[in-house]
Order: C-alpha cells, then sequence, then structure tokens
C-alpha cells in the first residue's frame, strides 16, 4: 500500500497540457522515447493507489489520476466540483462543522491512505489561513474517486483561551500544532502513524488504529517532532526506505508562495516517532523560530537536508518549467512496486508565470550516505543505467542550492567535467564515477554523492546525462549534460 502528502490554500488554476514532439535519441539513450505530459493542478498532492493507477488528493479537493506519472487527468478542481466528481454526495452538508469551525469555506491539504479492509481513509482539513484556527477529520468510502462519508473530527487548534487537544493545557500557537496537513502512512510493520502540523508548534505525530482510521486514544496532539514559534516548516511526509532501514521526514521550509522561497528538505530517523536527525547530526526536534519571532527563516535555515528549491536552467526556454521552478514544494512519494523505483510529486509554480502551479513528478536516488537526492528533470520514463566515464564528462548546467531560504533563485553556470576527473568553469573542483552510476564531486570545501542518471532536456528534446548531489552539510547540486546538437 502507498499513499501520501499536500498544504496550504492557493487559486485553483485550469489544468494546461503540453505534449512534446519525438526526437532522434542517441546511445546510450536510443531505447528511451521522448515523453507525452498532460499537466494538471492540485497544491500540496497527496499519493494513495488504486490497482494500476496512481491518485493525488490535496487542498480545494482537488484530485487527479495517472497510470505512468507523466500524462495525468483532472478528476476535480475545487470544493465547488467535489460533488459533482464524486468526491462526496453533498460536501458542503458533510463538512459543515469543520467549515464552521474553521471559519473557511475552502479545504487544506488532504491526505488519502487505504486501510487494511480496503476502504479508503481520506483526512480532510481546513483552516482560517490567518491564524491557527483549524480542524482536522476522517471520511471513509470504498473507492477511492468516492464518495467519502464524513465520520468525524479529529483535531482542533485556535481554540483561545480554552483547553487544548492536551489535557490541562491552555491552546498555545508557539507550542501546540495547526492540525492541517496531514499524512498517514505504514512503518515497517504495517502499523499505521500520522504526521501533522504546519507553522504554529511544529510537526507532531499520532499513533493510529489501522482499522478504524482514527487516533489511538489518549494522546493529545501526539509526539513534537519539529518547528515551534510560528517557523515556516510545514507538509510532513514520512517514507519508510527498507534497504537504508531508515524513516525519511519530508518537510517544506518557506512560503509556498511566488515569493515564498518554498523548498523541500529531509531528515531521518530509525523509527517512526523520532529523533529525526538531519546530516550534521542535528535533532530536528529542537529546529524552531527564535522565543518570540513569527516566520524567522533565520533560525531554521541551518538544518535538514535539502532536496530542491527554485532554480532556474541559463539554458532553458525562457518560460515556465523548462526555465526552472519557483517555490517547489509540499510532496508525497510513490514507490513502484514493479521496479523499485522511488518518486516525489509535489506541486511547483515557474519562472514568470506567478501563482500560476502544477503537478511535478521527479525520481528518487539514494546516495552512498543513505541520503535521497532528487532528478535534476521531471521523470520521463527514465532508469538509472549504466554510465562510462567517457560519456560522463562533457559540460554542463550547474546549479549550486544553498540554504538560505529567499525568493532570489541560483542560476546554472556552465561547467566542464573532464575525463581527467577535473571540474572547472562554474565551479572547481573534481569528480569521479563509482558503481551503479554512482559520483562523487569535490569542489571547495564540500563533497558531494549522488548519481548520474538520464533525463529529458524539454528545450533541446533530447535526453542527457543529469547530475543529482548532495553534500556532508545537506547542499545539493544539479547538473546538466549539453546536448550535442551536431
Amino acid at each position: 500500500m502507498t499513499r501520501t502528502r499536500a498544504t496550504a490554500a492557493a487559486a485553483t488554476i485550469a489544468a494546461a497540457t503540453m505534449t512534446l514532439t519525438a526526437c532522434s535519441a542517441s546511445a546510450p539513450f536510443e531505447d528511451l522515447a521522448a515523453p507525452t505530459f498532460s499537466e494538471v493542478t492540485v497544491h500540496d498532492p497527496s499519493v494513495v493507489t488504486s490497482d494500476d493507477e496512481v491518485w493525488v488528493f490535496g487542498s480545494h479537493a482537488a484530485s487527479a489520476s495517472t497510470t505512468d506519472l507523466m500524462s495525468w487527468t483532472q478528476n476535480s478542481m475545487s470544493v465547488g466540483d467535489a460533488d459533482a466528481a464524486g468526491l462526496f454526495d453533498d460536501i458542503r452538508a458533510e463538512l459543515a462543522e469543520t467549515f464552521e469551525w474553521a471559519q473557511s469555506d475552502t479545504l487544506w491539504a488532504a491526505d488519502v491512505v487505504e486501510l487494511p479492509d480496503g476502504r479508503y481513509a481520506m483526512y480532510y482539513n481546513a483552516c482560517e489561513g490567518s491564524s491557527a484556527r483549524s480542524a482536522l477529520g476522517l471520511a471513509i468510502a470504498d473507492e477511492v474517486d468516492g464518495p467519502y462519508v464524513n465520520q468525524e473530527i479529529l483535531l482542533k487548534s485556535g481554540m483561545w483561551d480554552e483547553e487544548s487537544e492536551n489535557a490541562g493545557e491552555i491552546y498555545d500557537a508557539t507550542i501546540h500544532p495547526n492540525t492541517v496537513d496531514p499524512d498517514a502512512f505504514y512503518d515497517e510493520n504495517g502499523d499505521l502513524w500520522m504526521v501533522y502540523g504546519s507553522y504554529s508548534g511544529g510537526i507532531f505525530i499520532l499513533e493510529m488504529d489501522e482499522e478504524t482510521g482514527l487516533p489511538v486514544e489518549g494522546q493529545g496532539y501526539g509526539e513534537h517532532l519539529v518547528g515551534g514559534n510560528h517557523s515556516r516548516i510545514e507538509a510532513p511526509n514520512i517514507r519508510f526506505d527498507e534497504e537504508t532501514g531508515y524513516y525519511y521526514l519530508f518537510l517544506s521550509f518557506g512560503g509556498l508562495d511566488a515569493g515564498g522561497g518554498y523548498e523541500l528538505r529531509v531528515a531521518r530517523s530509525e523509527t517512526p516517532d523520532g529523533p529525526y536527525l538531519d546530516a550534521e547530526g542535528n535533532d530536528m526536534s529542537t529546529v524552531a523560530g527564535a522565543p518570540g519571532t513569527v516566520f524567522d527563516d533565520v533560525s531554521i535555515e541551518p538544518y535538514g537536508v535539502k532536496l530542491i528549491g527554485g532554480y532556474e536552467w541559463a539554458d532553458g526556454s525562457g518560460v515556465g518549467g523548462d526555465q526552472g521552478y519557483v517555490s517547489p514544494g509540499h510532496n508525497t512519494w510513490y514507490d513502484d512496486p514493479e521496479t523499485g523505483e522511488s518518486f516525489l510529486i509535489f506541486h511547483s509554480r515557474f519562472t514568470g508565470t506567478e501563482e500560476m502551479h502544477n503537478v511535478r513528478v521527479h525520481q528518487l536516488y539514494m546516495n552512498e550516505d543513505g541520503w535521497p537526492v532528487l532528478s535534476p528533470a521531471r521523470y520521463a520514463g527514465e532508469s538509472l543505467t549504466e554510465v562510462s566515464t567517457d560519456e560522463a564528462a562533457g559540460t554542463y548546467q550547474v546549479v549550486l542550492f544553498d540554504k538560505v531560504i529567499s525568493p532570489l533563485v541560483p542560476t546554472s553556470v556552465e561547467t566542464t567535467f573532464a575525463e581527467d576527473g577535473t571540474v572547472s568553469g562554474g565551479i572547481e573542483g573534481t569528480w569521479e564515477l563509482g558503481d551503479d552510476a554512482a559520483v562523487t564531486v569535490t569542489a571547495g570545501d564540500a563533497t558531494y554523492s549522488g548519481v548520474l542518471a538520464p533525463v529529458w532536456n524539454p528545450t533541446a528534446e533530447a535526453w542527457t546525462w543529469g547530475l543529482t548531489v548532495v553534500s556532508e552539510q545537506g547542499v545539493p547540486l544539479w547538473g546538466r549534460q549539453a546536448v550535442d546538437a551536431s
């Protein structure tokens, strides 16, 4: 069973469709076809599978499905068309208590998980928006696309000057959670958990009853994992990796709009309820805004292993996703049961398109240190493959990220990876191929490890090599080899 993710409300945008035309591919890409993409809009996507279909559910009751992670079909766009799409019989009536408590007319980042008996549990949530006045509840359906029947509200927040879900404690938004952004997941033993939270008091985790989909009684808000003092950390999502034996906690840092500097980071733990550590050994439960602050990004910037943030390709097409991403975040994960390949699915805005956003899928790899790295291009049907030094050597556009949370994004620089193992141009250092497409890059005072993998360059309409590595400090470096025009 596979499921996961979603966060805050954004404008609902009509889906667009883009088809890339076929082109010739040279070895070692001769067996790879040009991809065809169909775009959909689901803010804060969360994955669940049904037979061969992969579904995402998100904010505003938006949903979409695919069978190949490239061509998507929009199912619903908003709360207004949720009934027509079959998600609910009467969503306004069924969730009236939630809308009233949250003082909202829309829903935030929904999460759907398949229960052991085959039913589908939707963890819906709504928030007032300018405060942590929120409600998180459960609805259940026999089929993934509904209709979902409301069960009950599970958690509330924002009960100012009143007792919180923690018995005997008056609600305090600096230490108690905003009850939104749920992610239900199974641990290695098949036990169900739910992680949730956004800004406010941080990210929390609850043990769940997989038979009913309800929290195990007596936990209150559950255990605190990260955040506090209104730091901009949200959209938690947890994935267990059988090979490494770690639980990976994916988080979105920053603000979700085009000027918010949204980005994805990760930490890991040996147990689902933590503690989660980053690559430098920092305990994420201590990461929070400075006391008395609101949205203090400086306090949280040094922590976590960064996977992706905004960026631009200098050799891109000039506008949209081909040029680069703006505020990518709020991810979910999917493991293909047949191939064993792993993917992150998230929403992103794009260069020059303001608040318009679409779903994006990138393949996820593990480096030699057991940290995930993300393909520098959207998934186009590729698989990890053998690469030789002479194939890998060449001119690349290289993006070196940092940990500053900012709308100012890095632009790629031209860099040469020579067959003699030297790196020159935009960055200076050395590089070396290992087994199974593993690669190590040394530049400045940092050593980066990851993989070289095929990627589709939409501007050149051709396959090429993509570099994705991360340093021991948790800073990623991406590269895209220039396409030979001859």
